[in-house]
């Protein structure tokens, strides 16, 4: 087996670090890009008059990374809309409300009130423009939804992507940036007026294809919920998926395999190297069979609606399927990297994707830790020895992923390697036989028979899905895992492989160092989580009031007891916290903490008589009281107001807060309050 091209791992790596530069620190664009090109010059005139003395040559080493980390800030920037004299931002936005022309990209999963779309501008205010938008269309039951490469004209207000409110919270605004969505625009039937419903690009007939294949299974006899699988397993498609089913499929630790990505591919292009096999029989048969099954996972991609993790997914086996049949030997771990080079230097920002990072690292996993432990027991019968694999690929896929998993959602699925055993071989059936379904009905000839074979089978994962959910001791929340734990647990995953390869003292010591170094980064963020706080969280027509005391926190409020378990706030401020101990208390009307007194003030807007003087006054419940008045004669240093007051209130109290200018914290604007 060919060695690791070590060269081309390191380019990769520098195109990384000029990515992760260009995306947290705002570097001049053409100082970058001249400064590259004088360097690849300096490389070709170097190779061209000292070729031989090359690989001898710091020199052009140095110049060589540096340049591709030069590319990687390139790439980045060029990819950033925001930098184009056409895009939104760039032009007049001084209206109120502004006339814009947008055709629909994409379609999200709908909320309570509102339908959701990604949106691209096709002109603002009159100009030719560029840009994206999310899109918020009040639902109404009696219109359809807005299909993709509908073109929408409207005249309205730009919304900003509120940030989190609340400590730790999931920042949807950043998670957009990645897509370029910078504002939001609400809207409803009566304000829009659609220009075209003509398919214009690759992803408008893709969605007109996956529209076609749902009427035929809904003609056929496929209900809602098979269908709504159906939809996220083969065509990419999540938005419909019912939540208990969802969060079903999270808490037994198989939500992988709702997003079409490398292990939904994988099993496809083994599929379809199966039934493509006798070409290989073929005089040019090495070269037809890869094409064929290249043309095809594109296909299968355009369909799924070219989201990330498919794209991804689909370029990974594009390499590997071609490297496959070159006839020379070849390293999973250059396919790899050639993949994710790729990748990442036609789309840089899905390196912040957590698809991305998640579905590497399985595949590393599964590559590097996999073979390891299948040696360790071989199984004489045939049964068995396949259940040991997936087992052995599940157990290795999970110690890929197991440290970045904990970082993004703080729980582990403990019983992940019992539904993966089933899941992994209902998923080779549901997909195999899915296709066969698709392409029976767009023909028109679906027997009744295969659509309650079909039917069954999806009913019986979701049953054993849900069977497995139920068991939730074994389903490890709120588990604290910083950034730092996710370098040192990899350092230490990838020592011990080494110690079990190599079995020689360096790498034993590297790994007991790596353990050593874990358990004081542990150390090190109890520390830094023991500061004390004061917390007025915002929480929309609530009160709710916090008092962390080193692993404590006492959290005083008005919700009924389900709300408080399962509040979010609370959940996100304890994970992030490392708090041991939590406490609910009801709400008070005074605060002691440290030298400082909050009073608060409710509905009944009483607070004469008050013998001291609070440093701040926290007004919640929409109190009917004067202001100006209370000011004069309590003299707080700031006024807070939560999200249980009315808004037309708290606009009156803002404007009276800038009057007598005494700071004004409206938590529904400006986040949790917070005394530390």
């Amino acid at each position: 087996m060919k060695l690791l091209n070590f060269t081309f791992i390191k380019l990769t790596l520098c195109l990384v670090i000029g990515i992760i530069l260009a995306h947290y620190l705002k570097l001049n664009f053409y100082v970058v890009l001249y400064s590259t090109v004088l360097l690849v010059i300096g490389i070709g005139v170097y190779w061209f008059l000292l070729k031989s003395k090359i690989n001898r040559s710091p020199l052009f080493g140095t110049m060589t990374f540096t340049s591709m980390i030069g590319i990687g800030i390139i790439a980045y920037q060029l990819q950033d809309e925001t930098q184009r004299q056409h895009h939104y931002s760039n032009l007049n936005t001084s209206k109120t409300y502004n006339e814009i022309v947008f055709q629909i990209k994409e379609r999200l999963k709908s909320d309570i009130y509102n339908d959701k779309y990604i949106a691209s501008i096709k002109s603002f205010n009159n100009e030719e423009a560029i840009g994206h938008l999310l899109i918020n269309i009040k639902r109404d039951s009696l219109s359809k939804t807005l299909n993709i490469d509908d073109v929408i004209f409207t005249s309205t207000e730009f919304k900003v992507i509120q940030k989190p409110l609340n400590p730790f919270q999931f920042d949807y605004s950043a998670y957009l940036k990645l897509k370029q969505v910078y504002h939001q625009l609400y809207l409803d039937r009566t304000n829009i007026l659609q220009l075209s419903d003509s398919k214009s690009t690759i992803y408008g007939y893709a969605d007109q294809l996956r529209t076609k294949i749902n009427s035929k299974l809904i003609e056929a006899g496929f209900k809602n919920e098979e269908l709504s699988i159906i939809n996220a397993l083969l065509l990419g498609q999540r938005q419909t998926i019912d939540k208990s089913v969802y969060n079903n499929y999270v808490n037994s630790g198989t939500i992988h395999i709702l997003a079409v990505s490398g292990l939904h591919v994988g099993i496809i292009l083994w599929i379809l190297n199966f039934l493509f096999k006798p070409l290989l029989y073929l005089k040019h048969g090495h070269f037809i069979r890869p094409f064929i099954l290249v043309i095809i996972l594109w296909s299968f991609a355009v369909i799924a609606g070219l989201s990330p993790s498919v794209t991804r997914a689909v370029t990974m086996f594009s390499i590997i399927s071609i490297a496959m049949h070159l006839k020379r030997p070849t390293n999973i771990y250059n396919t790899l990297v050639i993949s994710a080079f790729v990748i990442l230097l036609l789309n840089p920002v899905f390196l912040f994707s957590v698809g991305f990072q998640m579905s590497y690292l399985a595949i590393i996993g599964i590559v590097s830790v996999q073979p390891i432990i299948y040696k360790l027991w071989k199984p004489k019968f045939i049964i068995l020895d396949k259940l040991w694999q997936i087992f052995t690929v599940t157990l290795a896929a999970q110690i890929g992923v197991v440290p970045i998993s904990l970082f993004y959602f703080h729980q582990f699925p403990g019983l992940f390697f019992i539904s993966n055993i089933v899941v992994i071989p209902f998923l080779g059936l549901i997909l195999g036989f899915g296709l066969l379904v698709i392409a029976l009905a767009l023909i028109g000839f679906l027997p009744k028979l295969l659509v309650s074979i079909y039917s069954f089978i999806i009913e019986s994962l979701n049953s054993f899905i849900a069977w497995v959910a139920q068991f939730e001791d074994f389903l490890f929340r709120d588990i604290p895992f910083t950034l730092l734990q996710v370098i040192v647990a990899y350092i230490l995953i990838i020592t011990l492989i080494q110690v079990y390869k190599m079995r020689n003292f360096k790498w034993t010591t590297m790994s007991l160092i790596a353990i050593l170094t874990l358990q004081g980064v542990y150390f090190y963020n109890k520390y830094q989580t023991q500061n004390d706080e004061f917390i007025v969280f915002n929480k929309n027509r609530y009160s709710m009031i916090g008092i962390k005391e080193n692993e404590e926190l006492r959290v005083f409020h008005n919700l009924d007891s389900i709300q408080f378990k399962s509040n979010h706030a609370i959940k996100n401020y304890i994970v992030g916290k490392s708090i041991d101990f939590l406490i609910s208390d009801s709400l008070q009307s005074v605060y002691q903490y440290k030298d400082k007194t909050i009073l608060t003030i409710d509905s009944l807007g009483i607070y004469k008589g008050i013998t001291f003087k609070p440093n701040y006054i926290l007004l919640r419940n929409s109190p009917k009281l004067n202001l100006n008045r209370l000011i004069d004669s309590l003299k707080p240093q700031q006024i807070i107001a939560d999200a249980s007051n009315y808004k037309s209130y708290l606009k009156r109290w803002k404007a009276t807060c800038e009057y007598k200018k005494i700071p004004f914290h409206q938590t529904n604007e400006k986040g949790a309050f917070i005394i530390n």
